[in-house]
């Protein structure tokens, strides 16, 4: 019966440590914190300094929270694992686990429980850590590249281009709302004076070729206190934009227009009375 229990301990401890090496390997970095909750100071009693040389010592490598880090992880933040380190309690034992999270928040390793009886708080944390550390011995952590990671980016990217996409019909429709509630409260005469402003600018022909063949034309941004001014070669202010929330969407000043960036081209929306046209500009920033 000993026999049994103990043939299917040791099945079920082989299959962890396989099942958590496999996972571990998907993960090219270790992000270890400048704090941890339970402590009052960063890197106090040199803890989160042991943390990172513990790591390196198994063969990750490692980045310092808020540090500077590599291109590869700045784009794709779920190349590494987030670690923390939990204390246990306890009266007589300083208890520690190291604990290991996705992108996602979810964990994805939790060491043993290292212990330490010694009452100098510097040396039982340093004790208990490193007691915690010995789960990595039987790791033996190498990183293999895995799609799972590239999928969650790809996925990450369409979310947030169809956010800025929604962010940008939003702003299109507030800014013919505020268009319309303007109208109602001008007169007629003014009304038609402000729709006759944009036919001038086609009439003449200098205006129209800067607006119509903006691709050709480059126009030059120049920063002002509220966003920037947009000048031609001669030079000659087309444009004065002014910054919004979002990002590379810009309120154009004086007509009803906005100018956006979308797939590395910048564009201007522009509502003629009822009509709402599109423009491809040439911005040089």
């Amino acid at each position: 019966m000993k026999t049994k229990l103990f043939t299917t301990l040791l099945a079920c401890f082989i299959f962890t440590s396989a099942f958590s090496q496999s996972n571990l390997n998907d993960y090219k970095y270790v992000i270890v914190p400048k704090k941890f909750d339970f402590l009052k100071q960063e890197n106090q009693y040199l803890l989160n300094s042991l943390t990172k040389f513990l790591f390196e010592k198994y063969g990750f490598s490692t980045l310092v929270e808020g540090g500077s880090y590599p291109d590869d992880f700045k784009q794709n933040r779920c190349l590494g694992l987030k670690s923390n380190v939990l204390k246990g309690s306890g009266m007589f034992k300083t208890k520690l686990t190291v604990e290991l999270k996705d992108c996602n928040d979810q964990v994805v390793y939790t060491s043993q429980l290292g212990e330490s009886r010694i009452k100098e708080y510097s040396k039982s944390y340093n004790e208990a850590l490193r007691n915690a550390f010995k789960s990595f011995e039987n790791v033996n952590y190498s990183y293999q590249p895995s799609n799972k990671n590239a999928i969650t980016v790809a996925k990450t990217d369409t979310k947030t281009k169809n956010e800025v996409v929604q962010e940008i019909q939003k702003l299109k429709e507030e800014i013919q709302s505020l268009k319309n509630k303007k109208e109602e409260v001008i007169d007629v005469v003014e009304t038609k004076t402000e729709v006759k402003a944009p036919v001038k600018i086609s009439e003449n022909k200098t205006e129209q070729k800067t607006v119509i063949e903006g691709v050709s034309n480059i126009l030059y941004a120049q920063e002002t206190p509220n966003g920037f001014q947009l000048v031609d070669s001669s030079p000659k202010v087309v444009y004065r934009i002014n910054r919004t929330n979002l990002k590379d969407v810009f309120v154009v000043e004086g007509i009803d227009a906005i100018i956006y960036k979308k797939d590395n081209t910048w564009f201007l929306d522009h509502n003629y009375g009822a009509t709402l046209t599109q423009e491809e500009l040439n911005i040089k920033f």
